[in-house]
């Protein structure tokens, strides 16, 4: 007796991400294909198709679900009830915080190059940087200039990528962390912050 298969109806987006997600964190974007991903879920391929239109569609509402999980946690922030000088430096604690706690994800969302993928990044990438460089804007004294915005960006960002791999999550790095956050902040020219 063969495995049952299962049908369009039955499978979510949600489930289609998750084990898109699992494949290609195990065997990156351009081994998979959208065949394999029917094979490992039980269904035929064209089951996808209800859900995603190709794989790069697919790998687009993954990656759109990460930013959404990183833009929340820049509400969060912003939401707290601390004083605006803490807001910030929790702010890019908080983003050094995601990306050594969700390495995978990271990854695809600011270090995958190739082929069909850096365009499919573009759009989500930039609303979440918006939306950092809005809250930097606000929590300022004394608004900075666009460009030293973009560097703290930068230096968070390359404080992560550094790390991945090194540091098993967050914690392992946290003092490092709070150093790199103290030294970004005197960058934005705000000694009070730190």
């Amino acid at each position: 007796m063969s495995a049952r298969r299962v049908n369009a109806d039955e499978l979510s987006r949600d489930k289609i991400i998750r084990k898109a997600r699992s494949l290609f964190e195990e065997k990156g974007y351009h081994a998979v294909s959208m065949r394999s991903i029917a094979a490992e879920l039980g269904c035929s391929h064209g089951a996808l198709y209800y859900h995603f239109k190709n794989k790069e569609q697919l790998f687009y509402g993954m990656i759109e679900e990460d930013f959404a999980q990183l833009n929340q946690i820049i509400d969060m922030v912003m939401a707290s009830e601390e004083h605006r000088a803490q807001k910030l430096r929790t702010l890019f604690l908080r983003f050094i915080e995601y990306g050594l706690n969700n390495q995978n994800q990271y990854e695809f969302m600011f270090l995958m190059k190739g082929e069909g993928v850096d365009g499919l990044m573009q759009s989500p990438a930039n609303e979440s940087y918006e939306k950092f460089a809005q809250a930097v804007f606000m929590l300022m004294d004394r608004p900075p200039a666009i460009y030293l915005i973009w560097s703290a960006f930068l230096s968070l960002h390359g404080f992560v990528s550094h790390f991945l791999g090194y540091a098993q999550s967050y914690s392992e790095a946290e003092a490092a962390a709070e150093n790199h956050v103290t030294f970004v902040l005197r960058g934005l020219g705000n000694e009070i912050f730190c």
